[in-house]
């Protein structure tokens, strides 16, 4: 048992010393002192050894929330004293190193009898996965006062950081602005090209002739017009790469951590339009699928697919990915790959897999780039190092593009982003998908 002398003890102790300060003229003064330093220890290491914490006190930890990528979250310490008798103590909390501390962990406290307190601290979380709380440390004054005694209170525990939700409702509100929010409550809000029949209404200049129903205009003896709606209950699955190159970082965050946040903004769109969406995350092989649903577990289930998904140094293999995706899904879907290019022989194994999806599936390959290479190309070189810098942003710039456009020749959708514009590009491509009937 560990245990450190309080001032009453070192208060007592110095009083030894008064004898000895005697002893001069009294030499058996000198083991007096002596005699009662050493009972006044054996006293203190007996009161730490005898010192308990009451029956009914008792420490636990409790969380504010789930625990979300870079959002804080309140972590309490609850202190419960069912006991007669007033406790003072101090308490430390043992959190995870890799979060980011906001407030106090530790602090003195007095706990009256039958009373409780609460010590109260945030923590923000970097990035996702699975964190470990230590145990909370009690520091108490034993029952004579003599040494303050350490003991433990909340157990280990074990705490899982999710992506952030909010940040993935707020990529979607900025994207779709009010037809996020409105389409949850009209099923007519969003009309496009859909193959889905609403209404009929009057013809207006510009309507495309083959809306027209020749039926309705001779029964009402003008020209009437078919008006569709977008269809609901169709399906987006999303291909996440979880391979090399998604390991690279922007700013703070890898691109996989953009990925998966786009990911879930898709996943809320399509919630809200009424679809259905699931998830494939992949590299060497299939590491996680979630089939397609929607619905507010649903959007847990995804949390607790990808809060624990981290890049590997390794090629993803497009072939093996597709394939599953062919075999489970027999439902025509949108197909999100989310991936990244940067040579020749990955552009050419993605494209040669293709095949696999269509044309039962409809492919949207989303590209994210490192950085606006396009503005990098643009600038004027100052240096030599500026101009090689240039010259491989072209060389990047003339790949991506060419694969790009090699998706497109075989049917499917293409988009090259930057990771900050991921999210809302991905939106806005979904819904002029369902606005053109495409699906």
């Amino acid at each position: 048992m560990r245990f450190v002398f309080t001032k009453l003890f070192y208060f007592l102790a110095a009083l030894g010393f008064v004898p000895l300060s005697l002893s001069w003229q009294r030499p058996w003064l000198a083991w007096v002192a002596f005699a009662y330093d050493f009972v006044l220890l054996c006293v203190a290491i007996a009161d730490a050894y005898t010192s308990r914490l009451p029956a009914g006190f008792r420490v636990s930890r409790e969380f504010g929330g789930r625990f979300a990528m870079g959002a804080e979250t309140e972590v309490r310490i609850e202190i419960q004293n069912a006991s007669p008798r007033s406790i003072p103590l101090f308490v430390k909390d043992e959190y995870p190193p890799q979060m980011i501390l906001a407030g106090e962990r530790e602090g003195y406290v007095r706990v009256e009898p039958h009373s409780k307190a609460t010590l109260i601290y945030g923590l923000r979380p970097p990035r996702r996965g699975r964190f470990e709380f230590g145990h909370t440390a009690l520091r108490f004054r034993s029952r004579l006062g003599l040494v303050w005694c350490d003991a433990r209170g909340a157990e280990p525990d074990a705490v899982k950081v999710y992506p952030n939700m909010r940040r993935a409702r707020e990529a979607e509100l900025k994207a779709l602005g009010a037809r996020s929010v409105v389409s949850s409550h009209r099923k007519t809000s969003w009309r496009g090209e859909g193959r889905e029949f609403e209404s009929m209404r009057d013809y207006v200049r510009g309507d495309e002739l083959r809306h027209i129903s020749w039926t309705a205009t001779a029964r009402r003896g003008k020209l009437t017009t078919r008006q569709y709606q977008i269809e609901r209950d169709q399906t987006i699955l999303v291909a996440l790469d979880a391979g090399r190159l998604m390991t690279a970082r922007i700013e703070q965050e890898t691109k996989l951590d953009s990925a998966v946040h786009a990911t879930l903004a898709l996943f809320s769109a399509a919630a809200r339009a009424g679809d259905n969406a699931g998830l494939v995350v992949f590299g060497r092989r299939i590491k996680s699928y979630l089939p397609p649903s929607r619905g507010r577990d649903h959007i847990d289930a995804a949390l607790e697919s990808l809060y624990a998904v981290e890049p590997e140094m390794i090629e993803p293999s497009y072939p093996h990915a597709f394939q599953f995706i062919a075999a489970n899904s027999k439902r025509r879907s949108l197909v999100v790959l989310l991936t990244d290019l940067v040579d020749e022989e990955g552009s050419k194994e993605l494209l040669t897999s293709l095949q696999l999806l269509r044309p039962r599936h409809l492919p949207l390959v989303v590209t994210i780039a490192d950085r606006d290479l396009k503005s990098v190309v643009q600038a004027e070189p100052e240096s030599v190092r500026d101009l090689f810098t240039q010259s491989v942003a072209e060389e990047i710039m003339h790949h991506r593009e060419t694969a790009l456009r090699m998706v497109e020749s075989v049917g499917g959708l293409a988009l090259d982003v930057t990771a900050a514009a991921l999210a809302p590009a991905l939106l806005e491509t979904y819904l002029r998908v369902k606005e053109r009937g495409l699906l």
